[in-house]
């Protein structure tokens, strides 16, 4: 785990997005330099994955094999470059989304989701071998909340993406997928309860990135 990386994770309606920027401004202020991306996207290809990921009709397969090849093309254009130079890179999701949302509410296999994080997130040793260390951020902020209260916010929002005009009952899927993956590696996750009010959010927010050293006590 790379402790200059930040993942920012939770479903649809969470209001992890609209925290991200203030997230940034605080840790700029601290004196990091702070490079901001998300997933699917980040790269100019990745972004054309996204668009058919969020538009398309496709098999769990599929998907899944879209999402992990602009995540490929994202960690060797944009996140590796950026932790190579120092900086810190905050990244609005990135594989837990994966093993959520395809794994949890689609029901896709685990086991195929763990081989393609392997092949797509363990850096290439010096000589092309496949022997260096699996990429995972250092610090994964989990905006938990409940699906009927996500639903309720996205109501009317905008004209919904295939994820978002999904039922409750595939997002409740969704946040038992992220419970499982915070259950796996409870060291990196910091959960928070994105059922209050922003300013309540944004301290509990700024509270996880001190606990982590990112942002002095």
């Amino acid at each position: 785990m790379n402790r200059l990386f930040i993942s920012v994770e939770g479903i649809d309606g969470a209001g992890k997005s609209s925290h991200i920027d203030a997230m940034a401004a605080a840790l700029r202020a601290a004196g990091h330099v702070v490079c901001v991306t998300r997933e699917p996207g980040g790269t100019p290809l990745a972004e054309q994955l996204r668009a058919m990921v969020l538009h398309t009709p496709m098999d769990a397969l599929t998907e899944s094999l879209l999402i992990f090849a602009a995540r490929r093309d994202h960690i060797t254009q944009v996140i590796h470059p950026a932790l190579a130079r120092g900086e810190l890179v905050v990244c609005d999701r990135f594989t837990d989304a994966t093993f959520a949302y395809q794994g949890g509410g689609h029901g896709f296999d685990l086991d195929v989701l763990g081989t393609l994080e392997r092949w797509v997130q363990t850096q290439e040793g010096r000589e092309g071998q496949a022997g260096g260390l699996l990429l995972q951020p250092g610090l994964t902020l989990w905006f938990d909340l409940p699906a009927q209260v996500a639903a309720q916010r996205l109501a009317g929002a905008r004209v919904p993406d295939k994820f978002e005009a999904q039922p409750q009952a595939f997002f409740e899927k969704v946040i038992a997928g992220y419970a499982r993956r915070a259950a796996l590696e409870p060291q990196r996750f910091a959960r928070i309860q994105a059922d209050q009010t922003p300013d309540a959010v944004r301290a509990e927010v700024l509270a996880a990135l001190r606990t982590h050293g990112l942002l002095p006590a």
